[in-house]
């Protein structure tokens, strides 16, 4: 009998270390999942305000809305990532906001507020209420919610600039050499200067369609007109003239927010083919001095560029959109808008070769018909230090247009 009863003890004994076994197991089952959890979703975080840090940085060319469209850029990156386990709505715990991206610094790093000063850009964001999952198991079986917390919380942050690119994006429209340099020598080095791009009769400007590839494939305009060519700082071939395409006019279109209705090409919608921060045009008509509509006095009424970008304003009644296109509005620019009319523009010899890249502001759509002349407002040479140029090239070299890039 006392056998039984000391074996019957001892069975008790090993229940209890048994229990404290399994719960002590427990504890760092849960720490392991929990934390490892925590990490995953720090990875993605780090991720969303990088693309916030890069798309804000992009947008720093000393201009007076240049944080705001800085703010605007990095939400709309930023939150095109997945977060919280590759959730969407990043499980419903909040993105990214103007506030996250509320710290800018100049050149010698010292915070400022001022858009014309800030050089350097700042990402932060912090996730709050993550549920967790065998703590907070721990916490209702130990009653001890301190120790063992149902949510946790992990945060990123990124600094972004621009620096001289080793590559640049032009879209295919070739500037003569001979039109560049007389440009250059005019007061203030031609800036501000309208320039006739195409002409009813589709000759008689000083541009004309290039691939920069040295193709005359219409499939590599379009894909220029996006962006997705970026060169070497002087492609090392000639590059051909196209000729009027008129296949490559809605592409240029997506700029000022005008789509297709029927996907029938690629990208025809404002996520995939994004528009400017505003698509508001000018002409001899709204601003009839034809000179500085980028960042001038106000006109008859009209703002310039810089105001309409801040106020995301679309493309309105005077579109030349037809009746199988869809002009978006305030809500969709402000929500996909990107700088797209500010463009890179190769500058070429006679021998055809790329010698230097303009920077250019598209002032109107193309319509199709080409009723009246299409002008582009030269902005000066892209590599000049106050070009309101940004490329989506890879920053690197010492030389050429400002392209973002993370320094922490």
């Amino acid at each position: 009998m006392r056998g039984s009863a000391a074996q019957r003890r001892q069975h008790g004994a090993f229940l209890i270390t048994f229990a404290l076994f399994m719960l002590f197991l427990l504890g760092f089952m849960g720490i392991a999942l929990d934390f490892g959890r925590l990490f995953i979703v720090k990875t993605e975080l780090q991720t969303a305000v990088d693309s916030c840090a890069l798309a804000a940085a992009r947008e720093l060319n000393g201009q007076s809305d240049a944080i705001t469209r800085a703010q605007s850029a990095g939400m709309a990156a930023g939150n095109s990532n997945n977060a919280n386990l590759q959730s969407a709505s990043w499980n419903g715990v909040g993105k990214i906001t103007a506030s996250d991206i509320g710290i800018f610094r100049d050149k010698t790093y010292a915070q400022t507020t001022l858009a014309k000063d800030a050089r350097y850009v700042e990402c932060k964001y912090t996730m709050n209420s993550i549920k967790l999952w065998l703590l907070q198991a721990m916490g209702a079986f130990t009653g001890d919610s301190t120790t063992w917390p149902n949510t946790g919380t992990v945060g990123a942050r990124a600094v972004a600039t621009r620096a001289p690119s080793q590559s640049a994006c032009p879209i295919p429209v070739q500037l003569k050499k001979a039109k560049f340099d007389a440009l250059n020598g005019l007061p203030n080095k031609g800036k501000g200067t309208w320039i006739v791009a195409m002409t009813k009769s589709g000759g008689g400007s000083d541009f004309g369609w290039s691939n920069l590839d040295g193709s005359t494939s219409a499939t590599e305009t379009w894909s220029e007109l996006e962006g997705k060519y970026c060169s070497t700082e002087f492609p090392q071939l000639p590059i051909d003239t196209n000729g009027l395409k008129t296949s490559a006019f809605e592409y240029w279109n997506h700029r000022f927010g005008i789509y297709k209705n029927a996907a029938d090409t690629p990208a025809q919608n404002p996520s995939a083919s994004r528009p400017d921060f505003t698509g508001y045009i000018y002409t001899d008509t709204n601003w009839p001095s034809k000179f500085n509509a980028y960042d001038g006095p106000a006109q008859g009424g009209t703002s310039n560029f810089i105001t309409q970008r801040q106020s995301f304003t679309p493309c309105g009644p005077s579109c030349p959109a037809k009746g199988n296109e869809t002009v978006i509005g305030t809500a969709e620019i402000k929500l996909f808008g990107a700088d797209r009319r500010l463009v890179l523009v190769p500058v070429v010899n006679t021998g055809g070769y790329v010698v230097n890249f303009a920077c250019m502001l598209m002032l109107q759509p193309l319509p199709s018909p080409i009723k009246d002349d299409i002008y582009l407002e030269y902005r000066g040479n892209a590599t000049d230090l106050d070009s309101p140029c940004t490329t989506t090239g890879l920053a690197g070299g010492t030389y050429g247009p400002l392209v973002p890039v993370l320094v922490r």
